[in-house]
């Protein structure tokens, strides 16, 4: 039996791995009670203010449709990008201000390397509203079958970034804001499309 106490921390550190691996979920896209459960545990959520956790937990929804939607146009701007000018859509139709803020972002989060990022992508490091300048200017031609107007366009996203940093913030948004959230993605899938 070998004693070397670097070979037993690395095998035991493979045999971790091989263990956390079998336990998890096949498909990473569902959400399960017991996952919710494990998630309550982790963040010690039941010893926190039951009135803060009833609250939180109703804005979690709103995140929710926030989040999706944010990323639905993260993707859509990449796709037709990519579609129109290829894989360097970054370089070519991004503005310098823009590419350098979301680079600049992305540079200091690989710097913190024990801590998970928020993308591989440059687009995933742009700020909500930056979706909205980069769609502007020489791209617009790609944009237009889709939306009516990028004033159209902008409205919509920069009312949702409003209800977004609240949310962010711990604060609560009313059912007429939560209302108006919903009419606004609604009406952006029926004419846009996700």
């Amino acid at each position: 039996m070998i004693s070397d106490p670097l070979y037993s921390f690395v095998f035991k550190g493979i045999l971790t791995k091989q263990a956390l691996e079998s336990t998890q979920a096949k498909d990473k896209k569902s959400f399960s009670k017991v996952d919710e459960d494990q998630i309550n545990n982790l963040l010690c959520i039941n010893e926190l203010p039951e009135e803060y956790v009833a609250n939180s937990k109703k804005m979690s929804f709103v995140y929710t449709a926030i989040c999706a939607f944010e990323n639905s146009i993260r993707e859509f701007v990449t796709q037709k990008l990519v579609e129109e000018k290829g894989a360097e859509w970054w370089e070519e139709c991004v503005p310098n201000k823009v590419r350098e803020k979301a680079e600049s972002r992305k540079e200091e989060e690989d710097k913190i390397r024990w801590h998970t990022q928020r993308g591989d992508k440059f687009i995933n490091y742009t700020e909500f509203g930056d979706l909205i300048t980069i769609m502007r200017g020489d791209n617009w031609v790609y944009f237009e079958p889709h939306i009516i107007s990028l004033e159209w366009a902008q409205q919509i996203i920069k009312t949702l970034e409003r209800s977004r940093n609240v949310i962010m913030h711990s604060g609560d948004l009313s059912e007429q804001d939560l209302a108006r959230i919903g009419t606004l993605i609604r009406d952006w899938i029926r004419q846009v499309g996700i």
